[in-house]
């Protein structure tokens, strides 16, 4: 009987143990995934500000050009100034980069009615800088989502599905930000 007693206590121990260091693992993975969103959207954030330092001189170098055009350049400075005031949920910053994003598609609509504009050396080099950035945008955006991907689909697998909330860790958003629309290329002989 009493080693029975001993058998059986060394189980619920040995269980006890397991169930511990299974809790563990669970919260220290969630922990490295947090940190890893975090992460990318402290990488995304760098991004966004390089840009938003890089629109007051485009818009300067158009105004050069276009000066005629207040209501645009307007425009563009309200939604820079919106997305950099924007706090809160990454939804909310999403929203206002797409608004950014509408705005300057704009502004690069004007200057193609201005064929010295696109001839300007700084306003081309503005833009090729811009599109540099926003190719790291695209790409910190991806690297986020990617890790969001990963650390919602933890916590909505068992077993962590019933540890996440107990230590507060819940859903993320995702970092969407419209795409620009592309039409099909014209081949003409």
């Amino acid at each position: 009987m009493v080693v029975i007693f001993g058998i059986l206590m060394f189980l619920i121990i040995g269980l006890v143990l397991l169930i511990a260091l299974g809790l563990i693992y669970i919260y220290n993975r969630l922990v490295v995934l947090r940190n890893r969103i975090e992460n990318a959207w402290a990488q995304i954030d760098v991004q966004l500000k390089r840009r938003y330092d890089l629109i007051p001189n485009l818009v300067e170098t158009v105004k050069g050009y276009a000066a005629h055009e207040k209501e645009l350049f307007e425009n563009v400075t309200k939604a820079r100034a919106e997305a950099i005031k924007t706090t809160g949920s990454v939804g909310k910053q999403a929203q206002a980069e797409n608004m950014l994003t509408q705005t300057l598609r704009s502004l690069f609509a004007v200057a193609e009615n201005y064929p010295e504009l696109k001839a300007n050396e700084n306003f081309m080099m503005l833009q090729e800088e811009l599109a540099g950035t926003e190719s790291k945008i695209a790409y910190a955006r991806q690297f986020y989502n990617d890790t969001v991907m990963k650390y919602n689909t933890m916590i909505q697998s068992l077993p962590t599905r019933l540890v996440a909330p107990t230590f507060g860790f819940s859903l993320r958003e995702y970092f969407e930000i419209e795409e620009v629309s592309r039409e099909p290329v014209k081949v003409q002989f």
